[in-house]
């Protein structure tokens, strides 16, 4: 199969999923007890006044006719207006999503390259005090949960040594600006959350690779131990570790409830708390497809890495060429 058509099929894969999962979350949403309307109306509204708000929002069509009509708008980036706010959803799940990206994406620059280079070590040095100390860290931490991690950093960094603030004051109004003093121990959380599981998949990666014939050879040839990693362990030894980056890439992008919560942190997370408890359906809809392209697109991300850095893929390619 060439490297066009595998890149193809990929695609096509990553949005049919993503299709079936907006089916499955509106589904799921409309199927959840109650009436949406005598919620929002309380039980003392009139019969009249529940059918009227039933029609405004639709929930007197067919649900396969409310799904079309959803999705064409969510397509098109409407995916309706908030029922507790009565603002549209987009924005404000923009919003959100941005606040997120804050505390991601330090996170995923620093916690991968600390990980992946961590992980080399410890499985180049296999057996050896720097294997045991990363290895006994990336467990413990594996352990230790993400609620239990921020409230040790809020108590070291917030109280007893007052020099960042321990939760967020403004709601999804406060801006970058105002945001960044309170990102960095929410970062740190997921750096340290995330890094762990990266770092005991490549260091078990490394040592798989470090007993193949052709690092043996390379060795046998007298290159340096430097250039045997870079140049022969590396390439091999990311690629199946590129799976564990993308879920963990797309835990932080989709929100993370937990360490938003305990840090008040207006992002994706906390909205969809909020959310749950309002019972916003529109907005709970919206974040959890938003979530789920965002878990796919990681996927295929990585897809498309491991397919460029493949050597028999390259091989191909010059066989070919």
């Amino acid at each position: 199969m060439s490297a066009v058509v595998a890149v193809g099929r990929r695609v096509l894969i990553a949005l049919l999923t993503i299709v079936l999962a907006s089916l499955f979350v509106f589904l799921a949403v409309q199927a959840l007890p109650g009436d949406v309307a005598r919620q929002l109306l309380g039980q003392d509204a009139t019969p009249e006044a529940v059918a009227a708000l039933r029609e405004t929002l639709g929930l007197d069509q067919n649900v396969w006719a409310r799904y079309a009509d959803w999705l064409l708008g969510a397509v098109r980036g409407d995916f309706g207006e908030s029922l507790v706010s009565g603002a549209p959803v987009g924005p404000t799940l923009l919003t959100a999503f941005g606040n997120s990206l804050l505390i991601a994406v330090p996170a995923v620059l620093v916690g991968i390259t600390v990980a992946l280079f961590l992980g080399v070590v410890a499985g180049v040095r296999r057996g050896r005090a720097a294997d045991t100390t990363i290895s006994m860290t990336a467990l413990v931490l594996m352990s230790v949960p993400e609620f239990m991690t921020a409230t040790v950093l809020v108590l070291l960094f917030a109280i007893l040594f007052p020099v960042l603030p321990a939760v967020v004051l403004r709601g999804p109004e406060a801006t970058p600006a105002e945001l960044l003093p309170s990102i960095v121990l929410p970062a740190v959380v997921l750096t340290l959350a995330m890094a762990a599981y990266v770092v005991r998949s490549m260091r078990s990666s490394t040592i798989d690779v470090m007993s193949r014939e052709f690092v043996v050879t390379a060795e046998l040839k007298g290159l340096s131990p430097l250039q045997v990693v870079r140049r022969h362990v590396l390439p091999s030894a990311i690629l199946p570790v590129l799976d564990v980056v993308a879920l963990n890439v797309a835990w932080l992008l989709g929100g993370v409830v937990v360490v938003e919560n305990v840090f008040n942190y207006p992002g994706m997370g906390k909205l969809m708390i909020e959310s749950v408890h309002n019972r916003d359906l529109p907005m709970i809809e919206a974040i959890a497809v938003v979530s789920a392209a965002v878990y796919v697109l990681c996927n295929l991300t990585a897809d498309m890495t491991a397919l460029a850095l493949d050597p028999r893929l390259r091989t191909r390619r010059r066989r070919s060429a």
